[in-house]
């Protein structure tokens, strides 16, 4: 005997609502609701840069030079670059200048990062902030006829590319410790799709005081160090 009407809709409703409930259950599992618990990496907090564990440009340029020459010694050789398979890579005279644009846009031995639940932003020395929002994976930070930047995340890493006028590429990727200590900006620049060059700067985290005012030092063994005035610094 088939059962009654009201009973089927009834046991349609309930099963109706469970998988309601279920599909609920996996967003918020899959996608992180709580302000408390951030789902993307903290990169607040005042960074100093450590001259011995990062890339020094000029030696970082002669060690590419050299694999780029080795490179070159391949059978084909065309004058607007050296062509491995379907990558071309620069002249040396190219990883030069983009060495030299690196080196410039890297000088800050200081970086200072506030993050909120919706957005990074990153204060460099002498050098334009770079914002991005941490709700999306891929942004356009902005875009004009000088040039553009988008930035988005992959992992854990924070990621700006920025375009500029000559099919000049910049892209920074930072990263930090699991211990929260060390904060890593990987810059490459490129252009027209050729080899970058490439430079890894280290960070590390340092507590600035509530003036906002730090002291750079000159020395030969670290590089520029700076300290948080009335914070003796190691030499």
């Amino acid at each position: 005997m088939p059962a009654p009407l009201h009973r089927l809709t009834k046991v349609r409703f309930f099963t109706v609502l469970y998988a309601l409930m279920l599909s609920q259950a996996i967003t918020a599992a899959d996608f992180n609701t709580d302000l408390a618990r951030p789902y993307r990496p903290d990169f607040t907090g005042s960074w100093e840069k450590d001259y011995q564990r990062s890339d020094s440009w000029e030696s970082e340029l002669n060690r590419q030079i050299r694999q780029l020459l080795g490179a070159s010694q391949a059978p084909q050789q065309a004058t607007s670059g050296i062509r491995i398979g379907n990558q071309a890579r620069s002249r040396p005279s190219e990883m030069v200048d983009l060495a030299r644009l690196a080196e410039m846009i890297s000088r800050q031995s200081v970086v200072e990062i506030t993050q909120t639940a919706d957005e990074v932003f990153i204060e460099r020395q002498g050098d334009a902030a770079l914002i991005c929002g941490t709700r999306l994976n891929v942004m356009e930070s902005f875009a004009s006829p000088q040039g553009s930047e988008i930035c988005g995340w992959e992992g854990q890493q924070l990621i700006f590319k920025i375009t500029l006028p000559e099919n000049v590429e910049i892209l920074h990727r930072f990263s930090v410790s699991v211990d929260g200590d060390w904060l890593n900006m990987l810059t490459s620049i490129s252009r027209k799709g050729a080899q970058p060059f490439n430079l890894i700067q280290m960070f590390k985290r340092f507590d600035m005081p509530a003036g906002g005012t730090y002291d750079c030092v000159q020395t030969l063994g670290r590089g520029r160090v700076c300290s948080a005035l009335g914070v003796s610094g190691d030499e």
